[in-house]
């Protein structure tokens, strides 16, 4: 995977209406912004794009957003990257000129990927609150908990347990696997030729995935999600 290209702290594009709307799109930009920082812990880099008229934008209707993030903590789980696309929504203009706080109307959909590197996704699933999940996930696949901590090895998430002695710490293969929407990790057969073993992440019902794939140092995820106003 090439590197990529050094995003902007903030951008804007809302194509043909941009030259007549400038002041609105500044201040939705920014709007979005605050918004999009308050929802998460943490965003170390970030590019908006918006489309959509300036007519349509003074009425309250975005077209879309475009967003690519890095460094991104949500909910405390550390992505390395966030790659979105919004459907169009419904934003209350009126509230944004009197406080410059975003408002939204109704429900959205994103779609897109996110990324995880090994050293983010430990991290996340070996501290409060996901460290639950992590603990479960080695119950599951390695019959010893807590996690102590994730690495990717060619196609594979290699799981390993904590242990006080080295050698007493346990480990195991497993690849994710995307079945009806949902996350599994299946794990390749131990030594004594038992029968693979799989554990499945708990299910969302707003989120549907649609592909997962280790692609160099990172593991992507890439689905659709319903975003609440």
């Amino acid at each position: 995977m090439g590197e990529d290209p050094p995003l902007d702290p903030l951008s804007v594009d809302s194509g043909a209406g941009a030259s007549a709307g400038g002041p609105v799109l500044r201040l939705l930009s920014k709007g979005l912004e605050l918004w999009l920082r308050q929802q998460c812990d943490a965003i170390e880099e970030l590019q908006i794009q918006l489309e959509g008229s300036a007519a349509q934008l003074v009425r309250g209707r975005l077209e879309g957003v475009r967003l690519q993030a890095r460094g991104v903590s949500f909910q405390q789980l550390r992505f390395e990257r966030v790659e979105l696309r919004s459907t169009p929504m419904q934003v209350r203009m009126g509230v944004l000129l009197r406080s410059q706080t975003l408002r939204l109307e109704n429900p959205f959909e994103i779609s897109g990927r996110v990324s995880f590197s090994a050293e983010g996704l430990s991290s996340s699933l070996t501290a409060p609150p996901w460290s639950v999940l992590g603990d479960a996930l080695a119950q599951d696949l390695l019959g010893r908990s807590p996690l102590g901590g994730v690495r990717f090895e060619g196609d594979r998430l290699i799981l390993n347990t904590s242990a006080i002695e080295p050698e007493q710490a346990l480990e195991r293969a497993s690849r994710l696997r995307i079945e009806d929407g949902g996350l599994v990790l299946r794990a390749e057969t131990d030594a004594t030729g038992g029968v693979p073993t799989e554990a499945r992440l708990p299910r969302d019902p707003n989120i549907h995935f649609e592909q997962a794939r280790v692609a160099g140092d990172l593991l992507e995820l890439h689905g659709r999600a319903r975003v609440s106003a």
